[in-house]
C-alpha cells in the first residue's frame, strides 16, 4: 500500500514538472526559430552621411574619399568640387578627406596634387639640421551613392602633367646653400580642366606602392577597394606639383 503509494505520488511530480517545463517554454517564446530573413551588410563609403535630398534631373549623388601628402583639389568640369580642409603650409598636413557631391554624367575630373615645398627648391626645413627633399602621393575613390556602384579610382587609367620638378640637382639635399638645387616650373595649361582639352602629350599617373609613399595620417580610417592606387608623378621625391586628369561615362 505504501509502495503503490508512493509511485503515484512520483508519477505525479513528474507530471506536475513537465507542465511546468512546458508553461516556462511557452511563456519565454518557445524554441529559438530561425529568421526567414537575414540582414545583408552593404559596403558604403566611409563616413558618408547619406541624406534624402533629391537631386535635378539626370544628376547623380558621389561620395568621394580621398587621402594626400600633401594637399590636393579636385574639380569637376571646371567647377571646384573639394580641396583639401588641411593647410599645404600645416607641417605634416597628409589627411584624408571625404565628400559627397552632385553631378550629371560624364564626369570630367581634374585634379590638383602638390607636396610640400619650402621654395622652388624642392626642400622642407631650410637651414635645419632636418632639412630634407620628402615625397608625395595620392589615392581616391569615388562611389555612386544612390547605387552604391564605384566608378572611378586612382590608377594608371589618369593622366597626370608634372608643372613642378625640384631639385634638379637630389645631391643638394644636406646643402647649405639650396639655390645649388635647380627646378623646372610650367605655368597650368590654359583649359586643362575642360572636356575639349587635348590631353594626349600626358603621361600616365605613376602608381606606387604603399611601402614607398608610407601613407599615415587618415590613411586607415579610410575602406579602399583594393583597385584604388596610390598614384604621383615617375619621381615621388622631386616632382611636387602634378595635374592629372580622368573622364568617367556612366
Amino acid at each position: 500500500m505504501h509502495i503503490s503509494l508512493f509511485i503515484i505520488l512520483y508519477n505525479m511530480q513528474k507530471i506536475i514538472m513537465s507542465l511546468f517545463v512546458v508553461i516556462l517554454l511557452t511563456s519565454c517564446g518557445g524554441l529559438e526559430k530561425k529568421s526567414s530573413t537575414q540582414t545583408v551588410d552593404v559596403l558604403r563609403p566611409s563616413e558618408v552621411e547619406v541624406d534624402t535630398e533629391t537631386t535635378d534631373s539626370g544628376e547623380t549623388n558621389f561620395a568621394l574619399e580621398a587621402w594626400s601628402d600633401n594637399w590636393f583639389a579636385m574639380y569637376n568640369n571646371e567647377e571646384l568640387v573639394v580641396e583639401d580642409s588641411v593647410s599645404i603650409t600645416t607641417e605634416k598636413s597628409f589627411n584624408g578627406e571625404t565628400k559627397k557631391f552632385t553631378a550629371s554624367y560624364p564626369l570630367n575630373l581634374a585634379f590638383i596634387l602638390k607636396d610640400y615645398k619650402e621654395d622652388d627648391s624642392g626642400l622642407e626645413y631650410i637651414g635645419k639640421s632636418k632639412q630634407q627633399m620628402w615625397d608625395g602621393g595620392f589615392i581616391m575613390q569615388i562611389t555612386n551613392i544612390d547605387t552604391w556602384d564605384l566608378v572611378a579610382v586612382s590608377d594608371e587609367n589618369m593622366t597626370c602633367m608634372v608643372i613642378h620638378t625640384a631639385p634638379l640637382n637630389k645631391g643638394c639635399e644636406k646643402s647649405n646653400d639650396s639655390s645649388t638645387c635647380g627646378f623646372e616650373s610650367l605655368e597650368e595649361p590654359t583649359g586643362w580642366k575642360t572636356t575639349t582639352f587635348d590631353d594626349s602629350s600626358w603621361i600616365a599617373a605613376t602608381i606606387h606602392s604603399e611601402s614607398d609613399v608610407s601613407p599615415k595620417g587618415g590613411y586607415d580610417k579610410i575602406t579602399w577597394n583594393s583597385s584604388a592606387k596610390l598614384i604621383w608623378g615617375p619621381d615621388l621625391e622631386t616632382n611636387n606639383t602634378i595635374l592629372c586628369r580622368i573622364s568617367i561615362e556612366e
